[in-house]
């Protein structure tokens, strides 16, 4: 009787531990934006500011949920 306990035991951990497993969540992609145009930030400070505002206002962080790339 024992015997039975302990496998049932056993199964409960492991079906626990899979369901555990698969409910982690991926690591998630940050987007990246192309702004072209200007080799730097620096190059076309104005408009690249009013850009970088423009997204703050809609929630974006750049370089914590959103990346931009100059060129």
């Amino acid at each position: 009787m024992s015997g039975k306990i302990f496998i049932c035991i056993l199964l409960t951990v492991l079906l626990v531990t899979v369901f555990s497993a698969e409910a982690q969540q991926q690591s998630k992609k940050v987007p990246r934006i192309g702004y072209l145009g200007a080799a730097s930030a620096s190059a076309d400070a104005p408009r690249a500011e009013a850009f970088r505002q423009g997204l703050r206002d809609l929630g974006y962080i750049e370089g914590r949920n959103i990346i931009i790339e100059y060129r």
